[in-house]
């Protein structure tokens, strides 16, 4: 007799593995965004000068993780670099790797977008009293771009967590892969553990990603009313 679906998250060890999975995605997310986010600040910024041949390349940067989707990245980068390049990481590095070039791209564009959206006036300002270029970037127009950033950049992490669900394409043991594993080694004694398991995976996720999600708005609301009060 089929035991409760529910009761496939409580065998052995289940639930302390989901758990364990669910660590690994939010690590993974978490070094690529800290990462991504230091790297994408540096070259948004380096996407306002008036350096054609580097706007050029930093913009075909952007556009290569664009375009090419994330799940040809990962394999591109755990299948066919390391062959061609005579090397070898772990997939939970690759990914990390994946993912902090990803976000770094991404947050290229929502940089150079803020800082370009900082009134001419203010840089004008700025030049008029004196600031040399790395003064100007760090007392006038940075600081500005701030609230122009954020709401973009927490949008940007909650993408990122979501993404994550792709690793188990490459054999990481994130929450994903693992629920998958439970599911195959539980089907017969719990057919329906799968709703349960992924039901868990998804208030995983709606617990990690609704709060960003809510906070990005709220921030969004309060820029806009400061703006037309």
């Amino acid at each position: 007799m089929a035991h409760s679906g529910i009761s496939v998250l409580f065998v052995g060890t289940n639930f302390q593995r989901l758990l364990g999975g669910l660590w690994v995605t939010v690590k993974i997310a978490g070094v690529a965004l800290i990462f991504g986010l230091i790297l994408g600040i540096i070259l948004g910024v380096l996407r306002t000068f008036k350096n054609r041949p580097l706007r050029v390349l930093l913009r075909l940067y952007l556009e290569f993780f664009r375009i090419v989707p994330t799940v040809v990245l990962l394999f591109l980068f755990y299948y066919i670099l390391p062959r061609q390049l005579n090397f070898n990481l772990p997939a939970d590095q690759l990914a990390t790797l994946v993912f902090a070039l990803w976000v770094a791209a991404e947050m290229s564009d929502i940089v150079r977008g803020a800082l370009i959206s900082v009134p001419k006036h203010q840089r004008e300002s700025g030049k008029a009293i004196g600031l040399n270029r790395y003064q100007l970037y760090r007392y006038v127009l940075i600081p500005q771009a701030m609230s122009l950033e954020i709401p973009a950049t927490i949008n940007l992490a909650t993408r990122v967590i979501k993404t994550t669900s792709l690793l188990m394409l490459i054999s990481v043991m994130d929450v994903i892969n693992i629920g998958q594993q439970i599911i195959e080694a539980n089907n017969h004694s719990h057919p329906t553990g799968v709703f349960w398991v992924y039901g868990l995976i998804f208030l995983f996720y709606f617990l990690i990603d609704y709060p960003l999600s809510w906070w990005a708005k709220r921030l969004e609301k309060k820029r806009l009313e400061r703006a037309n009060g």
